[in-house]
């Protein structure tokens, strides 16, 4: 709800930027205007930054202390193949195959200074990846590995990425990359995600995924 919320404030922000642009560059005579058209122009681009960056933030999540995240089931296709399925907090299941013996999930969060908790912007999260693994060394340089993209923005414009390479840690806002550990894919397995302020957490929620765990362990 708080980037949506957000993501409507960019875009009211983005609106009032084109009105001003608009009445630069349409007052008047363009070529008597120059530097007020250059000055219109670079308000439509501001306009044009700030939509795209509302786009993005609208695909975040808010977070709130620790929740679950996604549930990850498994079913054995072949000997290192399996097809995991996926089903995300608002309950939409996604389907990947996945080769190896071992799973992972990644997440981008975005963290906001704690003094701006009050005015309700927690941390705000976006699944971004799955990845399987194998157990041997040899067999992980050698063979196929396979990783799914799963969380994308609804812009051109990544701002995580952006925030991730240019802020410096006492910025008012950070962005970090959380990784659940790796654990071994199992034929009717089945694991939780959770996602706090410290990171990822999967935690097996079946007695097929807590025999795979000890197993492995």
């Amino acid at each position: 709800m708080v980037y949506t919320v957000l993501a409507g404030v960019v875009v009211v922000v983005a609106f009032l930027v084109v009105l001003v642009s608009a009445r630069l560059l349409f007052k008047g005579s363009w070529f008597l205007g120059w530097l007020r058209g250059m000055t219109g122009l670079l308000f439509l681009s501001a306009a044009l930054l700030l939509t795209f960056s509302a786009l993005d933030f609208y695909s975040y999540k808010q977070l709130s202390k620790e929740q679950a995240i996604a549930t990850i089931s498994f079913t054995k296709l072949d000997s290192q193949q399996f097809q995991a399925s996926l089903v995300d907090s608002d309950g939409v299941e996604q389907r990947y195959k996945l080769a190896g013996d071992l799973w992972q999930l990644d997440a981008r969060i975005i963290k906001w200074h704690k003094s701006l908790a009050g005015i309700g912007l927690t941390p705000g999260y976006r699944l971004d990846r799955l990845s399987g693994r194998y157990y041997s060394l040899q067999e992980e340089k050698s063979s196929p590995r396979t990783v799914h993209q799963l969380g994308r923005g609804h812009s051109q414009l990544d701002i995580w990425q952006f925030l991730h390479d240019n802020l410096r840690d006492d910025s008012v806002v950070d962005a970090s990359y959380g990784s659940a550990t790796y654990l071994p894919m199992e034929d009717g397995a089945l694991f939780t995600v959770t996602l706090s302020s410290t990171g990822l957490l999967a935690r097996p929620l079946n007695e097929r995924a807590k025999i795979a765990i000890e197993r492995w362990e």
